[in-house]
């Protein structure tokens, strides 16, 4: 009794299945066409053009990190040289409005007492005394003239301004320079004669020259 024969029964599909790829795998591949090039080359293009626009990003990154890192080391070395200088200058400024206000104060004073000495004396009349008291308003007069005289030389210790002489005074010394010695009033007779060669001795060159020429034109003729 015959029976039915399937021959795909004994056939592994997976094993089929493995077998193909490796038999495409012995086969030689085929060359790149044109298009697959051209698309290879345009897919590179992108990808290096990319690469270049990250290149360029991360470029102006770093610039922009060295400006920032610039800028903050310039605030940090400003800040620490403002702070130095301020504090220095804010410590000199406040000693010196200390000693000003202090020599203010005490050139105050010194004005009140040198006024009050000046209005004492003005207030001396000595055409008003009397003959019983004449002794007593003068020794009176030349104590008011001696404390004025003392706060006149404590003024002066304290401010050398009050120490310095007029220009009037200065100007009109004791002594005053020698009028320079004039020129033409030599000391003796050899001063003179060397003071008129030092005058006339281009002249009498001049003088030579021109003789010289007159004597060589005469003895041509």
């Amino acid at each position: 009794m015959p029976s039915d024969y399937d021959a795909t029964e004994f056939v592994d599909g997976d094993l089929q299945a493995h077998k193909a790829p490796a038999l495409r795998a012995g086969q030689p591949q085929r060359a790149p066409t044109r298009e697959e090039l051209g698309s290879k080359a345009a897919e590179t293009q992108q990808k290096l053009a990319a690469i270049l626009r990250e290149k360029e990003e991360l470029e102006r990154e770093r610039a922009t990190l060295e400006e920032t890192r610039r800028r903050q080391a310039e605030f940090q070395t400003g800040r620490q040289e403002m702070i130095h200088n301020l504090t220095r200058g804010l410590g000199l400024l406040e000693e010196a409005e200390f000693n000003a206000r202090h020599d203010a104060e005490q050139m105050g004073k010194a004005i009140t007492d040198l006024r009050d000495a000046l209005n004492k004396i003005e207030t001396i009349h000595e055409e008003s005394w009397v003959a019983p008291s004449f002794d007593v308003e003068l020794t009176r007069a030349l104590t008011v003239l001696e404390n004025a005289r003392m706060e006149w030389n404590t003024a002066r210790l304290k401010f050398p301004v009050l120490a310095a002489r007029p220009q009037s005074d200065s100007a009109s010394g004791p002594t005053e320079a020698a009028p320079a010695a004039s020129l033409f009033a030599p000391q003796n007779f050899a001063q003179l004669c060397r003071v008129g060669l030092a005058l006339t001795w281009p002249v009498a060159a001049m003088a030579v020259v021109i003789a010289g020429l007159l004597l060589v034109l005469l003895l041509r003729r």
